[in-house]
């Protein structure tokens, strides 16, 4: 048989095989009185495209594992409780399973295993929906798996320590990861990427974790939009990774002594905008971060709004907004390889004679101020004081310790539509 006839014929066997698994699948349940009283007693028993169902009711058990493709799913009022037992709840080691309306919680807290109440290992096509995860050490757990959903779940944890706390999502050495509308708090990070490829995370609020909101290292060509990072210990942290795209998020609230909004550190060949900073204690803090752009963002009633280390280059930061903050920009070098141009700054007393929209008068945005607090941060007690105004309107007037080549040249008279 020629190898041109053997193609369609091999594709159209394997058409019927799946239809006839799909012919033969079975609804297994799942309920106190009934047959199987026992998710992990369904599910071994389950075949290749069976629905197992949860009936209402708690189920304590753990070490659930799914070897083959098939979904679980729960009823209102369905819970797997692990008892705070050693090990994952329910282990997948197979493609093409979904997982959704399950209440999962209490998976015991280990120093050795990262117990989870779901643990997706080298699967494809996987998603876990509409999930509630109570205490779930780490609640969703992805390793060394690709084209996975992790969709409209809540999780939450109570944990007070960063030690006897996993991540709310955790995904390592994963690619074409689809996270979107879930609820995170009280995790050690929120979401976790670690060597991840084409990861998304969009529409999720996070918020009140103990460490990170989202904490990103060697994940290349990710997107984090339209999420929320709220009154976490720091909101994002992005680090030795390239081809990042930060669009519509909200960094709120993310404030103490060693807080900030967003950690940009080796990072390159990124974009963020249409993001707004809001009363955190820095803003975006960048070291080590080559050619990003930053436009359309919003800086408002922050501690620092901006603070880019010397190491940072070619970083082009225009039309946004800096309104509000105790210091616009601070740096630690007194030169420059980054570019300034038609931002808003409320704190611009410059004109506009000619009434274009545009400041006749540069802006240097770094404070004499901010740069005394970089060497002496106890300085910061000054903060407010009648001092400080003399001594910055003494640089203004006569510039020599301010870095000369930071600087906006065209500033904008009002704020930019976003």
């Amino acid at each position: 048989m020629a190898l041109s006839t053997m193609i369609p014929t091999m594709m159209l066997a394997a058409t019927l095989m799946v239809l006839v698994s799909m012919a033969n699948a079975e609804t297994i349940k799942v309920s106190k009185n009934g047959r199987f009283t026992s998710v992990r007693q369904a599910v071994s028993s389950s075949q290749r495209g069976d629905v197992v169902l949860v009936e209402p009711g708690v189920f304590i058990e753990s070490n659930i594992v799914i070897k083959h493709p098939l979904e679980l799913r729960g009823r209102k009022g369905a819970v797997i409780d692990g008892n705070n037992t050693p090990g994952t709840l329910i282990s997948v080691e197979s493609d093409s399973v979904l997982i959704s309306d399950l209440e999962l919680r209490n998976v015991a807290v280990s120093y050795v295993d990262d117990n989870a109440a779901i643990k997706i290992i080298n699967s494809k096509h996987c998603e876990v929906l509409r999930c509630r995860i109570l205490n779930g050490f780490f609640a969703i757990y992805l390793s060394n798996s690709e084209h996975c959903r992790v969709a409209d779940n809540i999780l939450k944890a109570d944990k007070d320590f960063e030690m006897n706390s996993g991540n709310g999502i955790h995904c390592w050495t994963s690619k074409d990861v689809y996270v979107s509308g879930n609820i995170i708090e009280g995790h050690r990070d929120g979401i976790y990427f670690e060597f991840m490829n084409r990861g998304t995370v969009v529409g999720n609020t996070i918020r009140n974790n103990i460490r990170y909101g989202l904490h990103f290292m060697f994940s290349d060509s990710c997107s984090y939009n339209k999420n929320r990072f709220i009154h976490n210990g720091a909101g994002v942290a992005v680090m030795f990774t390239h081809y990042v795209q930060m669009m519509d998020n909200t960094f709120a609230n993310n404030w103490g002594p060693t807080s900030y909004g967003l950690l940009l550190k080796e990072i390159s060949d990124s974009h963020l905008s249409g993001n707004v900073f809001d009363r955190n204690s820095i803003a975006i803090h960048a070291e080590g971060a080559a050619r990003i752009l930053l436009e359309h963002n919003v800086f408002r009633n922050n501690g620092y709004a901006l603070r880019l280390l010397g190491n940072c280059v070619e970083t082009t930061v225009r039309d946004n907004t800096f309104e509000g903050n105790s210091f616009d920009v601070t740096t630690n070098s007194v030169n420059s390889q980054n570019t300034f141009i038609n931002n808003y700054w409320s704190s611009y007393v410059g004109y506009d004679l000619n009434k274009d929209g545009i400041g006749d008068v540069p802006f240097h945005p770094v404070r004499l101020y901010s740069l005394l607090v970089e060497q002496v941060p106890s300085s910061v007690i000054l903060m407010h004081t009648p001092f400080v105004n003399i001594l910055d309107l003494a640089e203004r007037v006569l510039p020599t310790v301010t870095p000369e080549t930071l600087v906006d040249s065209k500033p904008r008279m009002s704020v930019p539509k976003q």
